[in-house]
């Protein structure tokens, strides 16, 4: 089965605004434990608002928003794509 794991975004990542070098450190010991247990099929971060665009499509029309947007709780940061046996696994991993 596979799963997406969304990263949603704060208000310091779409600043663009790096995590410590700990906090690094401790994601890429994680990510190496997917990816070694076979389980990490894809991931990758997501450019900051500021650089994207939102489409409306409404009645045959389309409408552009350009970023920055505001609301940070609707956006992603990221994303991780894993294959597992199970939802159960997912949870686990």
């Amino acid at each position: 089965m596979r799963f997406m794991i969304l990263i949603k975004a704060t208000a310091d990542s779409d600043a663009g605004v790096m995590p410590g070098a700990e906090r690094l450190e401790a994601r890429g010991k994680y990510t190496r434990e997917w990816i070694d247990a076979g389980v990490r099929l894809a991931g990758d971060g997501l450019r900051p608002s500021r650089d994207g665009a939102r489409v409306h499509f409404r009645g045959g029309r389309h409408v552009v928003t350009d970023g920055p947007f505001v609301e940070t709780k609707e956006l992603i940061a990221g994303f991780w794509m894993w294959q597992v046996d199970s939802l159960e696994q997912a949870i686990e991993w």
